[in-house]
């Protein structure tokens, strides 16, 4: 084993969250080493591989894995890392690499609304979060300077300060979404991590159309800059570490990190406090791994809660083609949603949504399925030019409710370092089944006021994953139904804590990576606390100012 590292945080992970904890507790003058399992990339690297694609609709193609550090893909076949153990199959969708999944993201930045925090008390299903919207506000608004956010005011979220920036503007097909679609439903500009003019060194939107999978300007933000930012702040970065276990001493305080290098050489690193900020499949995988005689069902996991309530938002939706040329294919890809059905009583029957239009191009796919059609010569190009010009698509996204027997949990199969790879069981149940046959009334209204024809709904009973990982950490503050508290300790190691999509003990209907970096940033502090030090220190200079 080679000589061991130490410092004051060991952060496993370096998405948006492991990175943007790592450098806020750096500026408050703490040593910081994250551990990260996948290589360093670059941007260029990655939009090289984009544009040489032969799958340009495969957002994952740009992003192999590598052996030391798999993670799943499922073009032009299935690697078998995640397994699937049913009922229904959840084909999550992730990163291992130095800034982790967001380097192919939407960018969507949603803030819950208040209601989320309290569904068990307000309508009688889920469980209530142990903090409520208030406690989180001031952190949302780190999270989105940080970021730089744009969205709309009437987000159902209040707002104690503006968003830092103005939305990119609104492209051609959303406005006409917005125009025709007035007299029921209200379009507004998706709140994005993306920016509308030039912030924190970076350019504008400059409409390439390829925000997944991967912006070639980095005008959208991503977990890349947030390494960066966190290796500027004076945190030391090891790429290419593969933690396979925690290790704790005789009170059950976590000690050390132990990680495989490419060659499978082993190395471990100690620290005071230690942050699992990997994935909400990755870190339940690790804490399961870490078992030991104290702890035979792994850390944290006492009452059997690691892994499991694993929700996401799964989708329905429908393409039809509109009256009139909208060209899709200009801006970012998902720039317009409507809200309306996020929150309200029918919350006690079936599940809320939020209704998301797509602005991807067209050219592609049209041009795929009309190739195996057969059709070619003349017919194609008429056919893809009505294809491209006037096809639309609009998707809901569901909430799914924490559900014990929903879990992630170690397979028999091993990857090619010898650790057990991750296996899913997961079911759609009939509260978000609901929730879909009641957008199906949005849905045909809406294509009926875009003149809409040819109306192709996806295969009934047929959900697509959006791969928003949440609830395999679940916070509360009854250990026997959650895994840590409200600032992501575990209930069971007073050093060990935990950050990132998966503490989220609901999904509720926003995509989860700024509600996960909120949780994360209003943690810090508490963290700090812990070791004595100040949790509101003054800030290097200006050029390092984290929000507050």
């Amino acid at each position: 084993m080679a000589d061991t590292l130490s410092a004051d945080y060991v952060v496993i992970g370096s998405g948006i969250i492991g990175s943007q904890v790592a450098r806020k507790l750096a500026l408050a003058g703490a040593s910081v080493i994250i551990l990260e399992a996948g290589p360093r990339v670059t941007r260029g690297e990655i939009v090289a591989r984009f544009r040489n694609s032969p799958r340009r609709s495969d957002w994952m193609s740009p992003y192999p894995p590598v052996d030391w550090a798999p993670h799943p893909v499922y073009q032009p076949t299935d690697n078998g890392y995640l397994i699937q153990g049913g009922p229904y199959p959840y084909p999550a969708e992730y990163i291992r690499q130095v800034g982790g999944t967001t380097w192919h993201w939407a960018a969507q930045a949603w803030r819950n609304v208040p209601n989320d925090f309290q569904i068990k008390s307000l309508y009688g299903v889920g469980v209530d979060w142990p903090i409520r919207y208030e406690d989180l506000e001031p952190f949302y608004q780190e999270a989105e300077e940080i970021m730089g956010v744009s969205g709309a005011p009437n987000t159902g979220s209040p707002r104690q300060k503006p968003f830092p920036m103005e939305p990119v503007a609104e492209v051609y097909a959303m406005r006409r979404l917005r125009e025709r679609l007035a007299s029921d439903f209200p379009v507004v500009s998706n709140t994005t991590a993306r920016n509308s003019r030039p912030y924190d060194d970076r350019p504008a939107c400059v409409g390439n159309n390829s925000c997944q999978p991967i912006c070639p300007v980095d005008a959208q933000y991503h977990g890349g800059l947030a390494a960066a930012a966190a290796e500027a702040a004076g945190v030391q970065l090891i790429p290419n570490a593969n933690v396979y276990k925690l290790e704790h001493d005789e009170r059950g305080r976590v000690a050390a990190a132990l990680y495989y290098d490419p060659d499978k050489a082993s190395h471990r690193v100690t620290g005071k406090t230690f942050v699992v900020a990997a994935n909400g499949i990755e870190s339940p995988r690790l804490l399961l791994l870490s078992t030991s005689d104290k702890f035979p069902k792994g850390l944290a996991n006492g009452f059997d809660m690691v892994g499991r309530h694993l929700m996401d938002h799964p989708s329905t939706s429908l393409t039809f083609d509109a009256d009139e040329d909208v060209w899709l294919g200009r801006g970012p890809q998902s720039p317009s949603s409507i809200n309306t059905m996020r929150d309200g009583a029918f919350r006690s029957e079936h599940a809320p949504y939020r209704l998301d239009f797509t602005n991807i191009s067209r050219v592609d796919g049209a041009t795929t399925s009309l190739i195996k059609q057969g059709v070619f010569g003349p017919e194609l190009e008429k056919r893809l030019r009505h294809s491209a010009a006037r096809e639309m698509s609009v998707k809901n996204v569901l909430e799914v409710l924490p559900n014990p027997d929903h879990r992630i949990m170690l397979s028999s199969e091993k990857d090619a370092m010898g650790i057990p790879k991750p296996e899913t069981h997961y079911s759609i149940e009939d509260y978000t089944r609901r929730g879909a046959e009641r957008s199906q009334q949005d849905f045909r209204r809406i294509a009926e006021l875009m003149g809409g024809t040819n109306l192709r709904f996806s295969k009934d009973g047929d959900f697509a994953n959006n791969q928003h990982i949440c609830g395999t950490l679940s916070m509360g503050s009854d250990p026997k139904v959650s895994v840590c508290d409200e600032w992501g300790r575990t209930h069971d190691h007073e050093n060990l804590y935990l950050a990132g999509t998966g503490v989220l003990p609901t999904s509720a209907t926003c995509n989860s990576t700024e509600n996960a970096l909120a949780v994360a940033l209003r943690a810090v502090p508490h963290m700090l606390a812990q070791q004595g030090a100040a949790s509101t220190p003054p800030p290097r200079d200006a050029a390092e100012r984290v929000p507050s």
